[in-house]
């Protein structure tokens, strides 16, 4: 099977440089006409200009493929709006978006200023619920539609002076996973990515050796398959090298204690059971546990 986006129109936020520059570039040169966003601010979110996503338009122009500039911040809900229809009255649709858009402010929480913490979800979280907000008439409208999530490995298992990040990475996943079950009767597939890659956000926090081996390009071919027709729903995949691997929520099967006065210490002395991780399920939405808890209740009457 091929990947190819002939006759798409994708809009990329940050793609003025590192992954979302490649996201760009890929997509375009797989026929997709692109939108580049990037507000052209400094890796903590300050300052900005149109100049950087220019660049990449002019790339992507220049290789033969389509494309259109645009600076919006994703925190800022009516530029987000006005930029999905640019790219409606340039080219009549939108068929993927891939939330990319990002900034660090990193300091361990006991030194972190509550500001910072908030600029990062406004930007991470808000960013692509403006961005998927903006889009989703369009995509219901032409029963169409493939966004793409960026999460992190911070987001999914914590990293030391990350909680903004972290915080705002993870509840991205959580905004995919209620938008795929919405978006399903419209063929909205929604998933995430969880990308480990050598960008101006990771310099000076790796060895050379390993920003060597963590090009972005490596981590393209899993935003590619995410924002294909073919794309899965609700999926969490890693990529990161030339690796790729893929990332759950899960549900262990739990015990059943009852409410008595003791169920405190019983808990506490059978914790192990509780989060024993055999026969665990991959629930298919937040329902599964409540279903779980009654039907063990219910069968512990009997």
């Amino acid at each position: 099977m091929s990947i190819d986006f002939k006759g798409r129109v994708a809009i990329v936020t940050g793609a003025g440089g590192g992954l979302g520059r490649q996201h760009a570039l890929a997509l375009a040169k797989r026929g997709a006409k692109v939108l580049v966003n990037d507000l052209g601010g400094a890796v903590d979110g300050s300052g900005g200009t149109v100049t950087a996503a220019q660049a990449v338009v002019d790339e992507i122009r220049a290789a033969g493929g389509e494309a259109l500039a645009n600076g919006a911040s994703v925190t800022d809900f009516a530029a987000v709006e006005a930029m999905v229809q640019q790219a409606i009255d340039a080219w009549g649709r939108v068929d993927i978006l891939v939330n990319n858009a990002g900034i660090l402010r990193d300091k361990s929480f006991a030194k972190m200023d509550m500001a910072d913490f908030n600029l990062v979800v406004q930007v991470h979280l808000m960013g692509a619920a403006h961005c998927c907000k903006a889009v989703w008439p369009h995509m219901v409208a032409q029963q169409y539609g493939r966004i793409v999530m960026t999460t992190s490995s911070t987001g999914l298992y914590g990293n030391f002076g990350q909680a903004n990040y972290g915080a705002a990475k993870l509840a991205q996943v959580g905004l995919m996973q209620t938008l795929a079950i919405e978006g399903a009767k419209y063929n909205i597939h929604v998933n995430a990515l969880a990308p480990t890659a050598a960008t101006r956000m990771t310099e000076g926090l790796m060895p050379q050796e390993v920003l060597d081996a963590l090009k972005p390009e490596a981590v393209v071919p899993a935003m590619l398959v995410l924002a294909h027709e073919s794309a899965p729903t609700r999926t969490i995949l890693c990529a990161g090298a030339g690796t790729f691997e893929a990332a759950h929520i899960t549900l262990t099967q739990g015990i059943h204690l009852g409410i008595g006065a003791d169920v405190p210490e019983q808990l506490a002395a059978r914790l192990a059971e509780v989060t024993e991780r055999v026969g665990e399920q991959v629930p298919q939405s937040g329902a599964a546990q409540g279903t779980n808890e009654v039907g063990k209740a219910l069968a512990a009457r009997v």
